[in-house]
C-alpha cells in the first residue's frame, strides 16, 4: 500500500502543478502571447449559455470545493473513507478536477472594462502579473510545498513513519503578512493591461473568496497553533502589507 500511495501521491501533483502552471496563461490572456494557449479567460471556451451565471457556477464550486475538503470537521469524516496519508493528495486531485473544469467550461465575456497602451503602466501591469505567480509558488516553498501538496505524507507512509507536529514559522514573506499566497493570486488577478468583463469577473469573485477564506483558515491555524498565532495575527496584517 505504501508504493501505491506514493505513486497517487506523484501523479496527483503532477497533474495539479500542470494546471497550477496553466492558470498563468489562463488568466494572463493575451499578455506576451503565451505561446498560443488554447483557452483563456478572454478566448477560445465555448459558446452559448448564460455567460456570467455559468462562470460565477464554476467560480462558486471552486470555493466550495475548497473551503468544505479543507475544514477539520470534513477531515474527521473523510478520512474514515480514505486513508489519512492520502487525505491530502484526494483534496488537491478534487482542486486539479475542479480547474479543469473551469478551463474547459468557462465563457469569454470580451467587453472592455479598462485599457492601458504600450508604456511604463503597461509593463508596470505585466511585472506585477508575473511577480503575482512568483509569490505565490514560493510563498509554498517557504513552510513546505511537498507537504502542502500531498506528497510528504505519502511518502511517510511509504517509510512506515508518523508525520512531524507542525511547527510555527514566519519566513520570508510571512513575516509582512500572513498569506503571502493569496497576496500573489489577487496581485496576478488584478495586473493586467486589458481587463475584460470575464476577467473582472473571474477577479473580483477569486478576491471575495479570498478573503472569506482567509476567516476560515485563520480559525484552523489558531486551533492548531494557540496563543502564538493569536500573537501573530496582532502583529501582521493577512494579505496587504501594512494594512492591518
Amino acid at each position: 500500500m505504501g508504493v501505491l500511495a506514493v505513486l497517487y501521491g506523484v501523479v496527483v501533483y503532477t497533474l495539479f502543478f500542470a494546471s497550477f502552471l496553466y492558470l498563468i496563461p489562463f488568466v494572463g490572456g493575451d499578455i506576451l502571447g503565451f505561446l498560443g494557449a488554447p483557452r483563456t479567460v478572454d478566448a477560445g471556451g465555448p459558446l452559448g449559455g448564460p455567460a456570467a451565471l455559468i462562470n460565477i457556477g464554476l467560480l462558486l464550486l471552486f470555493g466550495l470545493q475548497h473551503s468544505v475538503m479543507a475544514r477539520q470537521s470534513f477531515k474527521r469524516v473523510w478520512t474514515k473513507m480514505v486513508p489519512p496519508s492520502a487525505e491530502r493528495s484526494t483534496y488537491v486531485l478534487a482542486t486539479t478536477l475542479v480547474l479543469y473544469l473551469i478551463y474547459t467550461q468557462w465563457r469569454p465575456m470580451p467587453g472592455i472594462v479598462w485599457e492601458v497602451g504600450p508604456g511604463f503602466w503597461h509593463t508596470l501591469l505585466i511585472v506585477l502579473f508575473f511577480l503575482g505567480f512568483g509569490i505565490v509558488l514560493i510563498a509554498t516553498f517557504l513552510l513546505n510545498h511537498f507537504e502542502l501538496f500531498g506528497l510528504m505524507q505519502v511518502w511517510y507512509k511509504f517509510r512506515g513513519k508518523e508525520m512531524p507536529e507542525p511547527v510555527f514559522r514566519t519566513p520570508l514573506f510571512y513575516k509582512a503578512v500572513r498569506h503571502p499566497i493569496y497576496l500573489g493570486f489577487v496581485m496576478a488577478f488584478w495586473s493586467t493591461p486589458t481587463m475584460t468583463t470575464g476577467h473582472l469577473l473571474f477577479s473580483a469573485i477569486w478576491t471575495a473568496y479570498i478573503f472569506v477564506a482567509i476567516g476560515y483558515e485563520d480559525r484552523d491555524l489558531i486551533r492548531q497553533f494557540g496563543q502564538a498565532y493569536i500573537d501573530y495575527m496582532a502583529k501582521v496584517p493577512p494579505v496587504l502589507p501594512f494594512i492591518r
